[in-house]
């Protein structure tokens, strides 16, 4: 029996490559996610009582977010820890970035995710207005008075943890399971917006999923979704923190009028030329371009 060497992916994320989900392990993945938000919010009540509930909220998060995804990430390193002695896997992050190349790609997504938020804005319009408990607790998140525990939850945290589940183990185990690769997408964009909980948050989060998937599935490259997920929550974050945007509902209230629509068809185009540009990536397998890796024994 030959050994052989064990996945080649960064850091952390190696732990999972012998684990694709499918559709039943989801659910199990996210009733895991469930579990942890409960102890994540036991966790938090005594900051929430040592501290005060505007100021013991956020550090609160900073325990209660991570812990969120942990059951999760031990079921799902576990169970790759068992595959991985007689079954293939498949990396969680590649680099298929030919032949635009790297740094190309990395422009262009970031484009791409500040162009879609901008179109997602205009349904967002269409709702009707949001609760003050939700406003008040995405407001806790963007304009509280430390803006390096908002960073850090917001720009850091979430890219980091939410690309793993969403990107990382949900459309990668339905690529890796044969669902057609349109389906994966949505279906993980799905489960994105599901995790976020209300219709505010839930819709742009489906539209920019469905982004944050068709690049994955081009590139293979989880990188390249934390970056664009680390761009939006960015650019959420610094137009909450800008004085005179701090009272606007919508873009609409920004540019009024004819230059909301205009920069509404620019956004649109500039994202039908980026996706175009990333259609030029050839898919390696129907799958997509997710590097496959063998058992660490083989006969």
């Amino acid at each position: 029996m030959e050994k052989r060497k064990g996945p080649r992916n960064y850091g952390f994320y190696e732990k999972f490559s012998y684990y694709v989900p499918g559709v039943a392990e989801m659910f199990i993945l996210l009733a895991l996610l469930l579990l942890g938000a409960l102890l994540g919010s036991l966790l938090s009540l005594p900051f929430l009582a040592v501290l005060g509930r505007e100021a013991g909220s956020q550090y609160a998060m900073l325990v209660s977010y991570p812990l969120m995804f942990i059951p999760a990430m031990i079921y799902a390193s576990v169970k790759s820890r068992n595959n991985s002695m007689n079954r293939s896997g498949l990396l969680l992050d590649s680099n298929h970035f030919s032949p635009l190349g790297g740094a190309v790609c990395a422009l262009l997504v970031m484009l791409a995710t500040i162009a879609a938020a901008f179109c997602s804005d205009a349904i967002l319009v269409l709702l009707p207005e949001m609760p003050d408990w939700i406003r008040e607790a995405l407001e806790g998140l963007t304009t509280g008075d430390n803006m390096i525990l908002n960073f850090l939850l917001v720009s850091i945290f979430a890219p980091f943890f939410e690309e793993w589940l969403c990107r990382g183990m949900i459309l990668r185990g339905l690529l890796g399971t044969k669902m057609k690769p349109v389906w994966a997408i949505v279906v993980s964009a799905a489960f994105f917006a599901l995790i976020h909980l209300n219709p505010w948050q839930a819709i742009p989060a489906f539209l920019l999923g469905c982004l944050f998937g068709y690049v994955y599935y081009k590139t293979g490259s989880l990188k390249l979704t934390m970056l664009m997920h680390f761009t939006n929550n960015t650019f959420s974050l610094v137009m909450s923190n800008v004085d005179s945007l701090k009272d606007a509902e919508s873009f609409l209230d920004v540019f009024p009028g004819m230059r909301y629509w205009i920069l509404f068809a620019a956004a649109v185009l500039l994202l039908i030329l980026i996706i175009r540009a990333f259609s030029r990536i050839p898919p390696e397998s129907p799958e997509g371009n997710m590097d496959p890796v063998k058992p660490l024994f083989e006969e």
